[in-house]
């Protein structure tokens, strides 16, 4: 559904002649293939939102490089290109709601969570990374 959107709001921007709208979603497209010829499969909303949340990861890096490089003219088309990727993930459940989510996953595996916390991460992430970022979550698990 969300690589059908990104499709039809493609269009959108063709029409609109909104030249860097359209490039951003092209290369996110591009990469959404990418990853669906990796796998040889097509890609789930799930996967999708993997590879922009990956996309971001990486603009996200990039704007930190470009401010310490002072490169503001970068850091403003990185963070353009940032916001337009945001429109289409998912919106993030709050701190203490992760918390909460995080806590009743800690409280059913109590027996690993004193042998492996690290272990822990993973099956957290497995189960909440649909509705919040991974690094989120593993802060909120090691604290």
């Amino acid at each position: 559904m969300i690589k059908q959107t990104l499709q039809k709001e493609q269009i959108e921007a063709m029409k609109a002649k909104d030249s860097f709208r359209l490039q951003t979603i092209r290369y996110i497209l591009a990469q959404i293939k990418n990853k669906e010829i990796d796998s040889q499969k097509e890609l789930e909303d799930q996967e999708v939102v993997d590879v922009l949340r990956k996309e971001t990861k990486k603009l996200q890096d990039s704007i930190d490089a470009f401010k310490s490089a002072n490169r503001n003219d970068l850091v403003e088309e990185s963070q353009s290109q940032m916001d337009i990727i945001l429109t289409y993930l998912p919106e993030e459940i709050s701190e203490d709601e992760l918390k909460i989510k995080v806590q009743e996953i800690i409280d059913e595996n109590k027996e690993l969570f004193e042998k492996s916390p690290n272990q822990l991460i993973g099956i957290c992430v497995g189960k909440l990374k649909s509705i919040a970022d991974s690094s989120r979550i593993a802060r909120i698990v090691q604290s």
